[in-house]
């Protein structure tokens, strides 16, 4: 389809909203607004134009397991997003800095990329094309 020009969001469903703010916050998101509508969504920002739409409705009696990343039955789903970086020693070093963990690491035909975890399970990877 033509029309479709790039991704305009991501959502993520999370427990807290001052936990994911603070999570997000540290990795350069501001917070613009939330929350707001049925579900209730707060939406943050960073500064390169990508928009991360927190769904607010997450059980809190809800296992912290990532049911699609996790255990022997695959779902259907998205199970990650993937966050463009310029410098990979840098970023990793950034994100250690910050007391995240790093859950594991590929190189593949020249490009190198990393993952972490949001405080509810959700996978971020740091992906370094192989054209930098």
């Amino acid at each position: 389809m033509k029309e479709i020009s790039r991704i305009n969001h991501v959502g993520l469903r999370v427990r807290s909203l001052e936990v994911s703010r603070e999570f997000y916050g540290k990795l350069g998101f501001v917070f613009l607004a939330g929350p707001v509508g049925p579900e209730p969504v707060a939406i943050v920002e960073h500064p390169s134009g990508i928009n991360i739409n927190l769904i607010l409705n997450a059980s809190e009696d809800a296992p912290k397991k990532n049911v699609l990343m996790e255990g022997d039955v695959k779902y259907p789903g998205y199970t990650h997003i993937a966050l463009e970086i310029t410098d990979y020693n840098a970023a990793k070093h950034d994100v250690q800095t910050l007391g995240f963990t790093v859950t594991g690491e590929v190189e593949f035909n020249g490009a190198r990329f990393f993952f972490i975890r949001d405080p509810d399970g959700n996978v971020i990877e740091f992906h370094q094309p192989a054209s930098h």
